[in-house]
């Protein structure tokens, strides 16, 4: 996912009103626009239009096109005209972290998974969830025994870029965000199951051997919390 700092960037750059609307207006037209066509429609300065169009390219939220309006070519045509148009980027921050993609994402595959193989629907979303978590945890790839500090310091890393929240407590990784909140209030079997199989996975992508997930609500936090085995305490 993007990063956060570069989002909010971007939304924060349509807070003045004339930006915004000149991006509702490049973005609900047919045809990218030139900045002459923008000041008209808009009635503002062109100076103004020019220097609010450019920012908004800046941020990453308008892409340009250089093309001769005249549609005429060789010598005499003129130069081409800088059009602008919306690009095709996805811009969104919440605050606390959701992650209401990722699980559209595990969703819409168990119920591709569930419909193809007659798999329980439930069972799917765990198999579906395991496996996502699992290729998340191996982006990049795990040494194969590492280090119990590397591990944990490797798993913090990939479940904050997921929005969790983690939080190291003695011999524990504690999740302070739930990225599926309101999903998960509505539910819970599901979703919290999603979340289980999910941290699951990252666990077993990463390849720690000495920790697992388990299902343990607490007001505040993620149903998941994440605990060194009994038996790999002494072995730290």
């Amino acid at each position: 996912m993007e990063d956060l700092q570069a989002q909010v960037a971007s939304i924060g750059a349509l807070a003045e009103p004339s930006r915004l609307a000149l991006y509702r207006y490049v973005a609900g037209a047919a045809e990218p626009v030139s900045r002459e066509q923008a000041a008209a429609a808009m009635d503002l300065p062109l100076h103004s239009v020019k220097f609010h169009l450019d920012r908004l390219v800046a941020e990453g939220l308008l892409e340009v096109e250089y093309r001769r309006l005249t549609g005429r070519t060789g010598p005499g045509a003129g130069r081409p005209s800088k059009l602008y148009r919306r690009t095709s980027r996805h811009v969104s921050v919440s605050l606390p972290d959701r992650r209401y993609d990722l699980a559209g994402e595990v969703l819409a595959a168990a119920v591709e998974r569930s419909t193809r193989e007659g798999t329980r629907i439930d069972e799917a979303v765990q198999q579906v969830a395991h496996a996502t978590g699992s290729r998340l945890g191996s982006e990049p790839p795990a040494p194969r025994r590492p280090r119990r500090a590397e591990s944990t310091a490797r798993l913090v890393g990939v479940l904050g870029n997921h929005g969790y929240e983690p939080r190291l407590v003695d011999d524990d990784v504690c999740l302070t965000n739930c990225p599926f909140d309101r999903l998960a209030a509505e539910h819970t079997d599901l979703v919290c199951g999603m979340n289980l199989a999910l941290v699951g996975g990252v666990i077993d992508g990463l390849n720690i051997e000495t920790m697992s997930a388990r299902l343990e609500p607490q007001p505040g936090f993620c149903c998941v919390k994440i605990a060194t085995k009994p038996d790999r305490l002494d072995r730290r």
